[in-house]
């Protein structure tokens, strides 16, 4: 047993000693919160970090690390892997604690079902890039580092339910990948290098956030197949996804927190490599406490009432901003009148915290929604009920949507459309009606689509009062 390990990444991935490392760290985590604000959903279960030098990834890593701070856990398990393929299957190093200029990390005790190796075998920027990180915004916490191999199906399958046996409330799993690394010196120029590049180089890893959406370790696996990609962390995502699988009682959606590539920091997208940062959150973590949706409602309220009254177009915010308005969560505002549809507006994807959200999504359903007059409604006779989403989850399989929980997107080509889960209720659907009126939304047949379309669910919180 090494009872310390001091990481050779240390003086040059990141700065060897304290002070200079501190600073690259705030700065770090200052642009992190100027690019994706400060807003942070509660009761984080897991996120994909990059692991490039941390001058290059780090402000996308801060995106994920952020979380723990604001969310402290008791355990991480780091799901990192050997670039030089050391590690056939999943092996934890044999240490007791990682040293860094900001004080150790410390390795849980806990016994683990997998074999010990020594450090000096499995060392790793993966896993070691991650510690300064850690143990700046999560001091507190000990570790359980695994390097992951390749797996098999039923390999992964395996190693999933043990880890989700081990899991308990307060631990957080994080999995350790770049994505597309482009251009000759990694052996992958699927396209050539020109103005597109850039944009085309995300439509790629897009792809593959999208896949990775599906919490669905088979369908992330088959799009790296499909696109051949470069994601150098596939099995260690791919475990994590599994996990997220099995823990019991949970339905798990995907957040993207950041991306960006090396090309767009040193202009230079002949060699590119792509930094991700995703977070795994249940569905709760998606909704309000009844205090701040009635602050949404009364927002929603208070922007009509000035709508009707003055026939200006001014959101009113919410009287105060708890730290919750900041959050980014897809929403749709629908209004009655005498419980008559009168306009239904959302986004599911929104760039704007609720707080600024809802009462401009008010007024879009009041004036915008071409199925009805623009004529601004009486607020007396106006029931408002806003619907807090959860992100998109693709599914591999149409048996996997679940009338009346979920809610469901559908994508072919041109063609989209969107239903909230509380359509099929209030208009007695089954599930085969739901899935035809969505398809006839988007201009399709659901008895005729082919396999080329995209079937995503969703949850959400809805609330709703009088005004």
């Amino acid at each position: 047993m090494i009872a310390r390990h001091t990481s050779p990444f240390c003086g040059s991935w990141y700065p060897g000693q304290a002070p200079e490392l501190r600073r690259l760290l705030t700065s770090l985590e200052e642009a992190s919160e100027e690019r994706t604000g400060s807003g942070f959903l509660p009761s984080p279960l897991a996120f994909v970090v990059p692991h490039a030098g941390l001058t290059y990834s780090g402000a996308v890593a801060q995106a994920a690390f952020r979380y723990l701070r604001h969310s402290p856990p008791e355990r991480v398990w780091l799901l990192g892997f050997s670039h030089s393929g050391a590690c056939a299957a999943v092996a934890t190093p044999d240490v007791v604690a990682y040293s860094t200029p900001l004080g150790d990390v410390q390795v849980d005790s806990q016994k683990l079902p997998f074999p010990r190796l020594h450090e000096a075998r499995l060392c790793d920027h993966s896993v070691e890039i991650q510690l300064p990180l850690l143990r700046s915004q999560a001091p507190g916490a000990h570790i359980i580092p695994l390097y992951v191999g390749w797996l098999s199906p039923a390999e992964r399958r395996r190693t999933a339910q043990q880890l989700a046996s081990l899991y308990r409330p307060g631990d957080v799993f994080v999995a350790s990948s770049d994505f597309t690394h482009f251009g000759r010196n990694f052996g992958y120029v699927p396209f050539p290098v020109d103005a597109s590049t850039a944009q085309r180089i995300a439509d790629l890893d897009q792809r593959l956030i999208d896949a990775a959406a599906s919490v669905d370790a088979g369908y992330f696996l088959g799009e790296i197949d499909r696109t051949e990609s470069t994601t150098c962390g596939r099995e260690p995502i791919a475990l994590l996804l599994e996990t997220l699988s099995l823990l019991e009682g949970m339905e798990v959606f995907q957040v993207s927190l950041d991306y960006q590539t090396s090309g767009q920091l040193t202009g230079d997208f002949s060699h590119s490599v792509s930094y991700a940062a995703l977070g795994y959150f249940p569905a709760e973590s998606f909704s309000l406490p009844q205090e701040e949706q009635r602050m949404l409602l009364q927002s929603a309220f208070d922007t009509l009432s000035s709508l009707y009254s003055t026939g200006e177009r001014r959101p009113v915010p919410p009287a105060s901003r708890p730290a919750a308005f900041q959050r980014r969560v897809g929403a749709f505002v629908t209004l009655y009148q005498n419980d008559e549809l009168r306009g239904c507006i959302g986004h599911v994807q929104p760039a704007k915290p609720l707080g600024e959200l809802i009462p401009e999504l008010t007024l879009s359903a009041a004036l915008d929604d071409l199925r009805f007059s623009h004529a601004p409604l009486p607020p007396q006779e106006t029931r408002v009920e806003i619907s807090l989403l959860t992100p998109p989850k693709p599914i591999a399989n149409v048996s996997n949507f679940v009338l009346h929980r979920h809610g469901a997107m559908l994508e072919q080509d041109d063609h989209r459309s969107l239903l909230l889960p509380q359509v099929a209720h209030e208009y007695h659907l089954t599930r085969e009606q739901f899935l035809q009126a969505l398809a006839r939304k988007a201009g399709l047949n659901w008895e005729r689509l082919k396999r080329d379309y995209r079937l995503s669910v969703f949850r959400s919180t809805r609330f709703s009062a009088p005004v």
